[in-house]
């Protein structure tokens, strides 16, 4: 059995929440959770209501042992991009590119 959580349209770009969820991927619950704690990205956040999520998700609707669960798998896919544009010298615009992530959290029982 498992348990999943997702959270979408994350204002932080997939490149720089993948690093934080390379770190929880494989661990157990607790020591991801402490990890995140730690951790000074502030997406760090959000990921862990994601990881609270799923374990809610876990006790709750799957009946499953919160004190044996690790992180199975752990992605981020990337989500819309706005583009907004900005002045540039001589009559010219460069685009701002605004990325959000997509971030899927499944939680097993070892």
């Amino acid at each position: 059995m498992e348990a999943k959580a997702i959270s979408k349209y994350l204002k932080t770009s997939p490149q720089k929440t993948r690093l934080l969820v390379d770190l929880i991927r494989g661990k157990k619950v607790d020591d991801a959770l402490t990890i995140l704690s730690f951790t000074t990205k502030a997406v760090s956040r959000d990921i862990t209501k994601v990881v609270k999520s799923a374990m809610a998700n876990a006790e709750n609707t799957k009946n499953l042992n919160v004190d044996k669960l690790y992180v199975k798998s752990a992605f981020v896919d990337p989500g819309p991009t706005m583009k907004r544009t900005y002045s540039k010298a001589m009559g010219r615009g460069a685009l701002i590119r605004k990325r959000s992530s997509h971030v899927t959290i499944v939680l097993a029982e070892r």
